[in-house]
């Protein structure tokens, strides 16, 4: 499938709403581009997300000024150059009339007294910016924003949160390519290949789709590596391959999907039990996921359904709620459930915990619960992710903190037995409705006789 962009009038009505929210002058930098390695080698550009989800193009370093009657995006004119190494461009004039708002040149704009702004990702950006304003701006200091700036973070916090139409085709459109990438890595998984020749497959089914990655992508037979970022192992019969990859659509919304496969086409009895393990706490988080259910109740619903698994298994000894009060299940699932998904495949994170977190709720302390990235109530239109796994990490298992008093709990004799799975993370991206949820990307296989099967 080719890119569906989203209509025009989607991104007024959304540029509408900021300023019903927030009344007065709001500026929105695209952003630039980051040096590889030299300035002429730079890496690709990808808009400030705030931007594209009022504007749905990237462009590099322009400004968008929203403010009733004056709202306009101010632009660099082509240069002459331009069409010789980049193609022609089009002029001012033609990109009004594309993006149905005024285009004005990036020389003429004088910023408003009292303008409110969103700290950019990038230094340079964010130098830039304190130079139009007249006013010191931090690269990614969206959580320490104040007065109008807190505002507005906080109007564009209450735009995003939950998607409208437009926002939910285009995750639509980014999990069925994530859906195609997961079929693509299946398919190319062999005895004897490398973690690589899987991620090139996986990437190309992104790329021939008009799509880019949302994020750096894993695939891995070290599944206790959260955020693994080798390829160059080879592929053992065995070995559990792990693959975390999302697309993202050309306006930057993100699928984010995480699958196990064995190498060798079938899962062994000790990677069977655990697998299924995994998979009762995603059912049960999945299930629980509705309008009104607190998120942190749906990371527990996880948990405590892995810890009754495990005392089935025989991994702990126990009565389960009392284990999973003393953190048994963050001893093997030591993250939160999932995040927030949108424009950024944790959306809304350069804003800090002031978008995970509703007001009034902080971090917890507590192991199970203090890497949780979302606290909210759900809501219709919300998207996150559920995402439970089973990791065995060799530094969390030998450290006396981590394993407490649960020493005498766990089994080790069954973890040896269990040694030839690492880790297993199944991850789905879910659309919270006015009944209840929706697994976005519910038809890449999970179940293990579906995977195994595929």
């Amino acid at each position: 499938m080719w890119p569906e962009p989203s209509p025009r009038g989607a991104f007024t009505l959304r540029r509408q709403r900021l300023d019903a929210l927030l009344p007065g002058p709001k500026l929105l930098p695209a952003g630039l581009s980051r040096p590889r390695n030299f300035a002429h080698n730079p890496y690709p550009f990808r808009a400030e997300s705030h931007f594209l989800y009022l504007v749905g193009r990237g462009l590099e370093g322009a400004l968008l000024l929203v403010d009733a009657e004056r709202t306009a995006l101010y632009v660099d004119p082509p240069h002459p150059d331009d069409a010789l190494w980049f193609g022609a461009k089009p002029g001012l004039a033609e990109l009004s009339r594309e993006l149905q708002i005024a285009v004005r040149p990036l020389d003429d704009f004088v910023a408003p007294d009292g303008v409110a702004l969103l700290p950019p990702q990038d230094a340079e950006t964010a130098f830039l910016l304190a130079d139009r304003v007249g006013r010191d701006v931090e690269a990614g200091g969206g959580d320490d924003v104040t007065g109008r700036d807190a505002l507005l973070a906080d109007a564009m916090i209450e735009l995003r949160l939950r998607h409208d139409d437009a926002a939910v085709a285009q995750l639509r459109q980014a999990a069925a390519v994530t859906c195609a990438a997961h079929g693509a890595g299946r398919d190319a998984t062999l005895p004897g290949r490398r973690e690589a020749a899987v991620r090139a497959a996986m990437e190309h089914a992104i790329i021939e789709n008009g799509m880019t990655t949302a994020y750096g992508s894993i695939v891995t037979v070290h599944g206790e590596v959260l955020h693994s970022t080798e390829h160059h192992r080879e592929l053992r019969p065995g070995d559990l391959l792990l693959a975390d990859v999302g697309a993202e659509t050309p306006e930057g919304f993100a699928g984010d999907v995480t699958r196990v496969w064995p190498v060798n086409g079938r899962f062994s009895s000790t990677q069977r039990a655990l697998y299924e393990v995994v998979l009762s706490a995603q059912r049960a988080a999945i299930d629980s996921v509705r309008p009104g259910v607190r998120y942190r109740d749906v990371h527990r619903a996880a948990g405590l359904a892995m810890t009754r698994a495990l005392v089935d298994v025989g991994l702990f000894a126990g009565d389960p709620e009392d284990l999973y009060a003393r953190g048994a299940a963050a001893l093997f699932f030591p993250h939160g459930v999932g995040h927030l998904l949108g424009l950024d495949v944790h959306d809304m994170e350069d804003l800090g915990d002031r978008a995970g977190y509703a007001p009034g709720r902080s971090r917890a302390v507590s192991r199970g619960d203090r890497y949780l990235r979302l606290d909210r109530d759900l809501e219709p239109g919300m998207c996150v992710t559920i995402e439970p796994g089973f990791y065995r990490i060799p530094a969390l298992l030998a450290d006396p903190d981590s394993l407490g008093d649960l020493k005498s709990s766990l089994s080790f004799a069954m973890l040896e037995k269990l040694a030839d799975v690492r880790g297993i993370r199944i991850e789905d991206d879910v659309l919270v409705t006015a009944t209840g949820a929706e697994v976005l990307t519910a038809s890449i296989p999970k179940r293990i006789e579906d995977v195994e099967r595929a």
